[in-house]
């Protein structure tokens, strides 16, 4: 009765992900990317007439296209399955912070914090937290592409044919697992310093309860990341930070277009190792993974097939 429950409070939760400001859907994001899908449109057309903007936007052939009902149905059983199984192994925060702070102790010696003015330990923290997220959100996601194995997982994102803000949940629960194993050891080792620095009063600038910074990246057309619409912010700005176009042609079904633009927000990361292209220098893309896609469009296959994948991989090399 108790997993019935779970899976019952699981689902009645789901409604919950379009009010709450620290998931990509929720609500005013993606009202915000509807008001940039604009310009983009404009763009395009020259010209403005809302009934064709809304069939440009909400195009049945892409929103009802078997990609996207798939989509749809691994955003539900994934939360299943996070609820059934992996939840309750998760890394959690806590530990990392407290042992994060003691290691610094132990190598640095005790420290007494070093400002006592709120503003400044909110504003660092706040900071800290952010690039130590988008950090480590960059990083798994370089694994995920030049580890082969953790590559037959990350292939299940990649298959989408189609993409709509839906698209961000099409993940293997083994992909999911690890990227909330990210977020316990970033938020961790982000509490961990400003508990070493300032004490244990820690606090952040928020929105709604969700980072400033990532409440104003989901405002700026995160939504559109994983959309038909080409929302470009020109080379000088896509220099720094990673946008909607630019993140579009990292999903393009062209092999040398798999490992580029690997950020998330910052694309200094991408800058660094020499995996950053813009998306002035990219023509008309179309989404997959093409000859590498090896069977990704049902959910037996999105959870089955990464294994198998693994299995084969592995078997082959020990021949």
């Amino acid at each position: 009765m108790q997993i019935v429950d779970l899976l019952s409070e699981s689902i009645l939760s789901l409604p919950g992900y379009f009010m709450d400001a620290n998931k990509r859907v929720f609500g005013i994001y993606l009202v915000s990317a509807i008001l940039l899908a604009i310009p983009a449109y404009l763009v395009q057309k020259k010209n403005f007439r809302l009934g064709a903007f809304w069939g440009y936007l909400f195009n049945k052939k892409i929103w009802f296209h078997a990609s996207a009902r798939l989509d749809y149905s691994l955003f539900i059983v994934n939360r299943l399955l996070k609820v059934l199984f992996w939840a309750p192994i998760v890394l959690t925060m806590v530990p990392i912070a407290i042992g994060f702070s003691d290691l610094l102790a132990t190598l640095f010696g005790d420290m007494a914090p070093i400002t006592e003015n709120q503003m400044v330990i909110i504003s660092i923290f706040t900071l800290v937290l952010f690039l130590l997220d988008d950090l480590t959100r960059f990083l798994l996601h370089l694994a995920m592409h030049k580890v082969p194995v953790l590559w037959d997982f990350h292939k299940v994102h990649h298959s989408a044919k189609v993409m709509t803000p839906m698209t961000i949940y099409r993940s293997h629960p083994f992909e999911s697992y690890l990227y909330a194993c990210r977020m316990a050891l970033a938020q961790g080792l982000a509490v961990g310093i400003g508990y070493y620095f300032f004490g244990p009063t820690l606090s952040m600038f928020d929105v709604l309860g969700a980072n400033i910074f990532v409440f104003v990246f989901n405002v700026m057309g995160a939504n559109l990341r994983h959309s038909h619409v080409w929302w470009s912010w020109g080379d000088t700005i896509e220099s720094w930070f990673i946008s909607p176009a630019q993140h579009q042609v990292h999903h393009s079904d062209k092999p040398e277009h798999f490992d580029r633009n690997l950020g998330s927000t910052f694309a200094i990361w991408d800058r660094m190792i020499g995996t950053l292209i813009y998306s002035s220098k990219v023509g008309k893309i179309r989404f997959g993974i093409g000859a590498g896609d090896s069977g990704h469009q049902s959910i037996y296959q999105a959870y089955i097939k990464p294994f198998q994948d693994s299995v084969s991989r592995m078997t082959s090399v020990k021949k």
